[in-house]
C-alpha cells in the first residue's frame, strides 16, 4: 500500500517547476561589476582594467541595428572572442550556467544554458 501513495507523489514531484531566473539578477551578480548596472561600461570595476568594457546597450547599434543572439550568446559562453578579450572578461561556460533549456535557432532545436540564455534576454532587453 505504500507504494502506491508513494509513486502519486514522485510524479507530482516531477510536475513543480524551478522558479526561472531572472535576466537583470543574473546581469547585476555577473556582470554590473565591470559593464555597470545601466549596461554602458561604467561599472565599478571598468576603471581598473586594461580593457574598458562596452556599452552593451549599443550592440545592435555597432552591428547595423542586429542583435545577434547566438554572436551574444557565444561571447558571454567564452566561445566566440578574440585574443584580446580572453583575459578580460571571464569565461562564463566554464562554470554552471544552470540546466539546459531548449530553443529555436531558425526552427531547430538547440540546448543551451538556462542562465546563458537569461543573460543574452536581458541583454538584448538593454538595446537602445
Amino acid at each position: 500500500m505504500r507504494k502506491i501513495l508513494i509513486l502519486p507523489l514522485f510524479a507530482l514531484s516531477a510536475c513543480v517547476t524551478e522558479t526561472p531566473m531572472d535576466g537583470q539578477m543574473a546581469f547585476t551578480d555577473n556582470c554590473a561589476a565591470c559593464h555597470g548596472a545601466s549596461g554602458q561600461g561604467d561599472g565599478p570595476l571598468a576603471a581598473g582594467l586594461d580593457v574598458a568594457p562596452p556599452d552593451l546597450t549599443r550592440i545592435a547599434e555597432r552591428n547595423g541595428g542586429v542583435f545577434d543572439r547566438s554572436y551574444v550568446a557565444s561571447f558571454i559562453d567564452g566561445l566566440d572572442r578574440g585574443a584580446h578579450r580572453a583575459d578580460v572578461m571571464p569565461e562564463f561556460g566554464a562554470g554552471d550556467l544552470g540546466p539546459l533549456v531548449m530553443t529555436d535557432e531558425n526552427g531547430v532545436p538547440v540546448p543551451i544554458p538556462a542562465k546563458l540564455l537569461v543573460l543574452t534576454d536581458y541583454v538584448e532587453s538593454i538595446q537602445q
